[in-house]
């Protein structure tokens, strides 16, 4: 093993002791740090030393970081010792897939980037432990820079074994719904495009509606989305250079795609004209991303009246319960609306309804939602202007925006999507209705 791979490992644990003796804000700011991060997940040992491992560098304490701390208070530290523990800023969480296994670590590949690391064990425990892990299993685990070559494990792993394509897709999902500020945390190009499109898309929204918020009931709001969907996507193929009126096969040829890719698109696809402008973007657009269908949730389509709304941070939401909430802030009586405690309550609660959302009726309802708040929570001082941020971290939603669901991701990861849900249809029992696929774009 390296000196500088064994010196990593006396200063890592070092480091560990450092966080967990410490008293006082350091101390306090672990409790917080964990207190919020464990309402994420199972709470087991994995997930606790998972915890610890990333507030070594996301931690804060007067805007010092524990690693920098840690520094501060060992002044003797080697000139290489305080770098290499300054260099572990750059550590994440990722989901990764063991694409190679070397005599002394793995070549990993990052499933959320394809970005490729060599990935070592600082210990002896570590690298028996690792020695049952086989090409193609995923892992879920945090990796550290050592040298410019290569990482070591940070933290404990979770084997999550060899995955198809579904089932790699749901723990993708998992880790978005998990770990939404570690995303591309070692790509902040995709990153920076993801929350590009999001501003995009709220413009092309607000061109096509008119304006950032309208409600429509569920089956219209769903033919309206389809309809803006397809604007988008002929925008796309034209900035491509694809022109739509030609069929698909002549398309392809020009784009210098083959016929299994057609025959492949057509069968999981239907050969729509999203499917295809999205399949000929990966193929010959500069675009690293690619943007996500949007379809409106089934029970959404039935809702008697559906609120879509748009910002250009917190993305796109579809809220069928706008309209009522509106009207208990709008009413002389509050209390005299039917059901209206419940649903002040599941807007505090639900996750669905972000920050975004009660700021927004902060300011077209100021007065009656200070007052309804007051009342509902029993706090007669409570201030809107004052208090609104603090009640909602204290119902645990965000105050700054998560990337949002609508925001663009990588083409491998759009492409696992697209082939998992293929697998998934042709796994199901064709009905005896169903059509053939269609020659050519279709239209809605």
């Amino acid at each position: 093993m390296d000196v500088i791979l064994e010196r990593s490992h006396e200063l890592k644990q070092a480091l560990i002791d450092f966080v967990l003796d410490a008293e006082g804000e350091l101390a306090q700011a672990l409790e917080t740090y964990a207190a919020a991060h464990l309402r994420r997940g199972s709470g087991d040992s994995t997930q606790q030393d998972l915890i610890i491992d990333s507030f070594l560098t996301e931690g804060k304490v007067a805007d010092l970081s524990p690693l920098e701390l840690f520094i501060q208070s060992n002044p003797d530290l080697l000139e290489s010792d305080r770098n290499l523990i300054n260099n572990w800023h750059r550590s994440f969480i990722g989901l990764f897939a063991i694409a190679n296994i070397l005599p002394d670590g793995f070549e990993l590949t990052n499933c959320l980037t394809d970005k490729h690391y060599i990935v070592k064990p600082n210990n002896a425990k570590t690298l028996q432990e690792i020695s049952r892990l086989k090409v193609g299993e995923i892992i879920l685990t945090r990796i550290s820079p050592v040298t410019d070559s290569y990482w070591m494990f940070s933290g404990p792993y979770t084997l999550m074994g060899k995955l198809g394509k579904p089932k790699l897709a749901v723990a993708i999902g998992n880790f978005k719904d998990n770990y939404k500020s570690n995303l591309y945390s070692d790509a902040p190009d995709l990153l920076e495009e993801a929350w590009q499109s999001v501003v995009q898309y709220h413009q092309q929204f607000i061109d096509f509606f008119g304006t950032d918020e309208i409600t429509l009931p569920g089956y219209q709001l769903n033919k309206k989305i389809a309809e803006f969907q397809e604007l988008i996507t002929e925008k796309q193929l034209a900035d491509a250079g694809i022109d739509t009126s030609k069929s698909l096969a002549e398309v392809a040829e020009a784009a210098g795609i083959g016929d299994e890719e057609i025959k492949a698109a057509a069968e999981e696809f239907g050969a729509d004209s999203k499917a295809v402008s999205q399949m000929f973007n990966s193929k010959n657009g500069n675009s690293k991303m690619v943007m996500p269908k949007v379809d409106l949730p089934a029970e959404l389509k039935k809702a008697e009246q559906v609120t879509a709304l748009s910002h250009p941070r917190w993305g796109q939401m579809f809220l069928p319960t706008y309209n009522k909430i509106q009207a208990i802030l709008s009413a002389e009586n509050w209390q005299s609306v039917e059901g209206s405690e419940k649903l002040i309550r599941y807007y505090l609660e639900d996750k669905s309804i972000n920050t975004f959302i009660w700021h927004r009726l902060a300011q077209q309802y100021p007065t009656h939602l200070e007052n309804v708040l007051q009342t509902f929570l029993q706090r007669p001082e409570f201030s809107l202007e004052t208090d609104l941020d603090a009640l909602l971290q204290e119902f645990h939603k965000p105050i700054e925006p998560e990337l949002p669901e609508i925001a663009s991701v990588p083409i491998h990861l759009h492409n696992l999507f697209q082939e998992a849900l293929g697998e998934v249809n042709k796994s199901k029992p064709k009905s005896k209705g169903q059509q053939k696929p269609a020659k050519g774009f279709q239209r809605s």
